[in-house]
Order: C-alpha cells, then sequence, then structure tokens
C-alpha cells in the first residue's frame, strides 16, 4: 500500500482528503435539536490510543482510498445497545480471511485469527458477491506503476545513466591511451569535487558539458499524464485542484469554483462515508456531522452577503454566524432576528396636471 504513494500524485490526492477530514470541525446533533453537542468522549478518543478521533479519521480515509476496506478490531462495546465503542484500525495489507467448509468466513488481523464478533469492517467499490471491496490501487496498478517506474528510471538517469555528465577533449592529439585517460580523469574529477578549487589542464584539453533536454531526462511528458490519471483514479476535480495537467488552465477567477468542485464532487463523498460509519456508532437520535461550511471560505464580502440573506430569512441565529466567522457568541444572539419591515412609502397623491 505504501508502494503507491511514492507517486506524489497519489500521496497528493490521499493526503489531502485525509488532512481535511482530521482537521475539519465536526458536531453532533440529537433529534431535530440543530446545536451542536461536545463529542462524547469514547468518540473523541475512537481507539482508545490518545490521537485523538482527527487521527482515526487519517487512517480510515488512508485505508479506504487506497485498499478499499477498512478493518479494526473492536475492544470495548456499549453495554445497553451493544455498539462498538473503541476500534483499534487494522493495516489493510495485514488482513485476511477464509471460509471452512460451511462457508463461514475466518479473521486474521496480523496473523491471529480474531472472533468475527470483534471485527468491525467498511468496504468501498463492492463487488457483488464479494465481501472484500475492490482495491483502486490493486485495480489501477498498471497505471500508477508506470508513473512511479518513470520516477524510478527518471533518478537511475541521473546517478546510474550511460550517458557521461561531460567530455574531457583534445583537438592536437589524435589519441589517448588508457593510462593518460585515467590520469587525466582522475585529475579532473579530483579538482570537481568538494574543494571548488580551479582544473588545471594542459594546453588543448578542454571540457565540454553534455545537455540534456528537460523534458527529455525528466521524462515530464510521462509524468504529467500519469499523475493526472492517478488523481482521476480518486474522483473528479482532485487533479485540477492539485494544478496537473488536465487540457485547461486555473486562474484566480476560477479557484474558488474549482475549490468548490473539489468539496462537492472529489472530497465529500469520503466526507459522506465517514460521516456513515460514525452515525452506526452513536446510539438514536444522535448524528454526527462534518461542518463543511468551515473549509470553504469565500471572500470578504460574499461571504457578509450571505450572512444578511441568512439573518432576514431567519436561516440562522447572529451566534451561528459569529460562530463560523470565529467571533464569540453575543449574549440573546441564539435566537433568530425577525426581520424588521421596511415603513411603507407614502401614496403620491398628487393630481396629474391637466392637458
Amino acid at each position: 500500500m505504501e508502494a503507491s504513494l511514492q507517486k506524489v500524485a497519489v500521496w497528493a490526492c490521499v493526503n489531502l482528503t485525509a488532512t481535511l477530514c482530521e482537521t475539519m470541525p465536526v458536531d453532533v446533533f440529537s433529534g431535530d435539536d440543530k446545536r451542536g453537542k461536545p463529542l462524547p468522549a469514547w468518540l473523541a478518543d475512537l481507539d482508545g490510543q490518545g490521537f485523538g478521533l482527527g487521527d482515526w479519521f487519517s487512517q480510515f480515509i488512508l485505508s479506504a482510498m487506497l485498499r478499499g476496506n477498512v478493518v479494526g478490531e473492536i475492544l470495548s462495546q456499549d453495554q445497553r445497545t451493544g455498539k462498538p465503542r473503541q476500534i483499534v484500525l487494522a493495516h489493510p495489507d495485514k488482513v485476511r480471511t477464509d471460509k471452512d467448509s460451511k462457508g463461514n468466513v475466518g479473521w486474521y488481523l496480523n496473523g491471529i485469527s480474531t472472533p468475527p464478533s470483534r471485527i468491525w469492517h467498511r468496504r468501498f467499490h463492492p463487488i457483488p458477491g464479494i465481501s472484500w471491496g475492490m482495491s483502486p490501487i490493486a485495480h489501477h496498478a498498471l497505471t500508477i506503476g508506470t508513473g512511479v517506474t518513470a520516477m524510478e528510471f527518471a533518478s537511475k538517469w541521473f546517478t546510474e545513466g550511460a550517458v557521461p555528465s561531460g567530455v574531457l577533449f583534445n583537438d592536437e592529439v589524435e589519441s589517448v591511451n588508457n593510462d593518460d585517460a585515467k590520469r587525466l580523469k582522475q585529475r579532473f574529477m579530483s579538482a570537481q569535487r568538494g574543494t571548488r578549487e580551479p582544473a588545471v589542464m594542459a594546453k588543448g584539453w578542454r571540457y565540454q558539458q553534455i545537455q540534456i533536454a528537460p523534458a527529455e531526462s525528466q521524462f515530464l511528458e510521462t509524468q504529467e499524464m500519469t499523475s493526472a490519471e492517478c488523481c482521476r483514479i480518486f474522483g473528479p476535480a482532485y487533479a485540477e485542484v492539485l494544478g496537473y495537467n488536465t487540457g485547461g488552465s486555473l486562474t484566480y477567477n476560477n479557484v474558488e469554483q474549482s475549490s468548490l468542485n473539489m468539496l462537492t464532487y472529489a472530497a465529500n463523498p469520503w466526507f459522506v462515508r465517514v460521516e456513515q460509519a460514525i452515525n452506526a456508532l452513536l446510539p438514536e437520535p444522535q448524528t454526527f456531522r462534518f461542518n463543511r461550511a468551515a473549509v470553504v471560505r469565500t471572500d470578504l464580502l460574499t461571504r457578509y452577503k450571505a450572512h444578511e440573506i441568512a439573518l432576514q430569512n431567519q436561516w440562522a441565529t447572529p451566534n451561528e454566524i459569529r460562530d463560523l466567522e470565529d467571533m464569540p457568541p453575543l449574549p440573546g444572539g441564539d435566537k433568530v432576528i425577525k426581520p424588521t419591515p421596511k415603513p411603507a412609502t407614502p401614496a403620491d397623491t398628487s393630481e396629474d396636471p391637466k392637458p
């Protein structure tokens, strides 16, 4: 799984989504009450390892996006509802399943047989008739492998390539025996390494560096193509937001719209999957939700106009808006403000002039 992250585009997509999940504000609601409540203590540290819920989300996204499966071991359960209260996620490559003669599924975590009652499994990209979700990395191994291979080839081109970095030549000498060639080469290289001293050569000797076109030496076209395709594995809009070549250009005017597209079409499906997983753990009627509005930051004037519309139409309270702007609440600001009716315009009583 980690090998695929050597491709920068794969790392960028997964890291962007995981970071958003890890840092985005979250809310827990109860029924129709839209006022967010503090996270329950067990949920704030779901795996019980002291790293917090954001760290757990990051592990969840990494496993889900790369392997299509998230598997964890249930270490404790709610005595009343039986729902998990502590889940330690396992490395997906260290999870194995098999079936006995009766069709019962056996689970192995890190090579240790684990009862199915202690297994917490969420799958993505499901295939009919198969309990294990499809891995995007395995399915697109050829595309990702091409990109990784191109990077390795480019690295070896500079470090181990057959093309020399330059040539020492002398127009006045027809030939040089092996011993003289080695001695000249060693003297020249010793002057080039470390001390930065000037090289001294005999009459007629010159050094010419071999120039290689950047597009040829760094394989830019191959890198750009595979990077954009790797982004498309995880969803639309990733390539555009991350700046990979997709046939178009990203300008100042459409940066905000591109970010909205990324949140809507690319990252949001993963947010919903995380929300569904957490909501399955909460007792009814509690629900868990990411605060997406805190991520999408528009310009100041647009935000203030949106706040004004929300207040006028009683969609939000002053304190809800102040919270979005990272401002402290006001006394009495939890109530919606009824719009003040505009004063009636006095009717025009003037008579039309007579013809």
